[in-house]
């Protein structure tokens, strides 16, 4: 966990939340009543979100008692519960909400995450997750991914060169991006990995005669297709399939042989996991 991160990112979304004061909870219940709540699982799936519950806990009230009975990553079912927190009545509901919509996106991600691992389990191929994610949650989104067995694509702009279409088109070719991709690593220093992405067997034979890339992204292509790009890359370049996969074809396009598989909709369309935080 990216312990500056996190805390920046619920230092924000208490303000969000916040405002001048909980009006409900200060009108409604004296400042010193103490109590207890439990956090339910009310759906089948995989928790996630446990660790950063614990720092929603402790940057509200460092004297909330947390006492977690089930950890990130487990395989949860309806009725189990997940931690009981004890302590202020007015600290307790004002990180209710937070913890909530924290663990059950995070939950709904891993679960989906996990049934798509499983899904791959005969194959070589690991799933990762792209860039299409919440904005100001990217971080949490990803860390979910781990959290349900995939693997994390690079993390923003920052961390990989990845030469997608776009950049193809606007650099004048696949050549030119390549040359140019690696004539500023040179410049800068920098060590990034480079990855570029493909549209058709023409730019793969043009990325396979330029080399100097570490990684190829085999973009919509459809599984014979992808099956003879797999056969002409041959192991030299490490392999990635992306474009119009989602869990219902997804060990189709592993039985092609490519190393990762990308999926947006790990992030992007996945529903929450049903959890709820009520009074003991």
């Amino acid at each position: 966990m990216d312990k500056k991160l996190v805390d920046l990112f619920i230092k924000n979304a208490i303000a969000e939340d916040v405002g001048d004061g909980d009006h409900t909870s200060l009108s409604t219940i004296p400042a010193n009543v103490q109590g207890k709540a439990k956090l339910i699982v009310k759906e089948d799936g995989i928790l996630a979100g446990v660790e950063l519950a614990l720092e929603i806990f402790n940057q509200i009230d460092s004297s909330l008692k947390v006492n977690v009975l089930i950890q990130d990553g487990a395989a949860v079912k309806y009725g189990d519960i997940a931690f009981t927190v004890e302590g202020s009545t007015h600290a307790i509901l004002l990180a209710e909400r937070l913890v909530l919509n924290c663990m059950q996106r995070m939950s709904g991600i891993a679960t989906k995450t996990n049934r798509i691992v499983h899904l791959l389990k005969p194959y070589k191929t690991q799933v990762l997750d792209t860039r299409k994610t919440t904005p100001g949650l990217r971080y949490l989104e990803k860390w979910a991914v781990k959290i349900g067995g995939g693997v994390n694509h690079r993390i923003g702009l920052y961390d990989m060169i990845l030469i997608k279409d776009n950049h193809v088109d606007y650099a004048g070719g696949i050549a030119n991006a390549i040359i140019a991709a690696n004539n500023y690593l040179k410049q800068t220093g920098k060590n990034l990995a480079i990855e570029i992405e493909v549209r058709n067997l023409d730019e793969l034979n043009q990325v396979l005669a330029q080399g100097n890339v570490g990684r190829i992204m085999l973009d919509n292509f459809e599984l014979p297709l992808l099956k003879e790009a797999v056969n002409l890359i041959d192991g030299r370049f490490t392999t990635e399939a992306s474009g119009g996969i989602v869990e219902e074809n997804v060990a189709q396009y592993a039985a092609c042989g490519v190393d990762y598989i990308s999926m947006g909709a790990l992030t992007h369309s996945v529903k929450s996991l049903d959890l709820s935080l009520k009074a003991v």
